[in-house]
């Protein structure tokens, strides 16, 4: 680490998407840089499938970041199959859609080795009167100009902070999974490649798309099909039963996808077979290693505190719906830029930069609960789910999920 330079440094807790695009930033303006991310070997991202919007390419060209035809799949329609897999509705709206690791891999390649510090835990960090101090566990400390907290949605340094701010369990989960294009039956393939597809049975809702492949290759061919199932699952009892593993052990955290017991999968196959369209319950049999994530939400009040930003999930946690999750991140980091570059002090950078963003988390938390309302009711009463149904036809459904915000 270079403690010589004159250059404002920069501490970054997490080295995840959100921590390199806060990184590839701010190096490009002319900051020291340094990434500590506690897991020791490059990160996975378990198979998400990422939708893209045109903000995000933009932080991307502001960060430096090589973007060509490569970074994702596009596709030109949305279709929504009914239950017999027939054709329920289908409108024009191109999209690329891309996977997290193809994110991963070209963000963390903009970035200079010297800057990223993976398996380093940070165990504490302070602000003081003219610089915060950031501790690791091996006892080593570094002063830093600026902190900013991209340690995702179970942050310990919102925790820090904001000890009564709680993620908020929304009564449903997401299954995920990627299959590969080339096991997938030639009907199948005609019908959901080139698309964003929906199936909406009752009390359910699917969606999937095409994504990078292996070796985050985009090549016709070698490409896989990301899928995102969500299932209303009650807090007190299934969930505890999903997260279980078969030693009896229960991953309250979050189970890891081989640890998911096979009754549990053999369940949500059956469930496929038994409700989604048939080109759906084809996509979520043949998955590799599906996964599934339960739904939280979370907003904060403020996103500073004193030289210490929250940035990404680490500050909000919106549903999946909206799509704009590692949108929102991107566009935390250009904002947190734009605050540094218009305000010679840090303080107030960040004051203005938590004015702006934290408003803005709040329009998409809420944009996402409105989306997930659906999910929500299907643990309420009948009245409750009449209500929901009724704003769930295909044409909203499709006209609102994963699109660009406007806020």
């Amino acid at each position: 680490m270079n403690h010589t330079s004159t250059n404002r440094k920069a501490a970054i807790i997490g080295g995840s998407l959100g921590g390199l695009f806060a990184a590839n930033l701010l190096l490009r303006n002319g900051w020291d840089v340094d990434v500590f991310e506690r897991v020791p070997q490059e990160l996975s991202g378990r198979g998400a499938g990422i939708v893209t919007h045109p903000e995000l390419f933009e932080v991307m060209h502001a960060a430096g970041v090589r973007i060509d035809e490569s970074i994702g799949v596009k596709v030109k329609s949305r279709v929504t199959f009914a239950q017999d897999g027939s054709v329920d509705s289908e409108r024009e709206l191109p999209q690329t859609l891309t996977a997290w690791s193809k994110m991963y891999h070209v963000l963390r390649s903009a970035l200079p080795d010297q800057h990223y510090h993976s398996g380093a835990t940070v165990t504490d960090i302070a602000d003081g009167p003219e610089r915060a101090t950031v501790t690791l566990s091996d006892g080593s400390a570094m002063h830093a100009d600026l902190v900013i907290a991209a340690d995702g949605f179970r942050s310990a340094v919102r925790e820090k902070f904001l000890p009564d701010a709680q993620l908020k369990y929304a009564g449903y989960v997401a299954w995920r999974g990627l299959v590969d294009e080339t096991t997938l039956s030639a009907e199948t393939h005609a019908a959901l490649f080139d698309r964003f597809a929906f199936c909406l049975p009752p009390r359910e809702q699917i969606i999937g798309y095409p994504v990078a492949g292996q070796g985050n290759s985009t090549k016709p061919g070698e490409r896989r099909y990301n899928f995102v199932w969500y299932r209303a699952t009650s807090e007190d009892t299934d969930l505890p039963n999903l997260l279980t593993d078969a030693t009896g052990k229960l991953w309250t955290g979050g189970i890891p996808p081989t640890h998911i017991r096979r009754e549990v999968l053999t369940d949500m196959e059956e469930a496929a077979l038994a409700l989604l369209a048939p080109q759906f319950a084809e996509v979520v049999t043949r998955a590799a290693q599906p996964l599934f994530q339960p739904i939280f939400d979370l907003e904060v009040p403020r996103m500073a505190f004193g030289r210490i930003a929250l940035l990404g999930d680490a500050a909000f946690v919106a549903r999946p719906h909206c799509g704009m999750g590692v949108t929102k991140a991107a566009g935390d980091a250009m904002a947190l830029l734009a605050a540094l570059t218009r305000n010679a002090d840090t303080l107030d950078a960040l004051a203005e930069y938590s004015d702006v963003r934290t408003q803005f988390g709040i329009a998409i938390v809420q944009h996402a609960r409105h989306l997930g309302a659906y999910m929500q009711a299907q643990l309420k009463d009948e009245t409750e789910r009449e209500m929901a149904e009724r704003y769930r036809t295909p044409e909203a459904v499709m006209r609102e999920t994963a699109v660009p915000a406007h806020f």
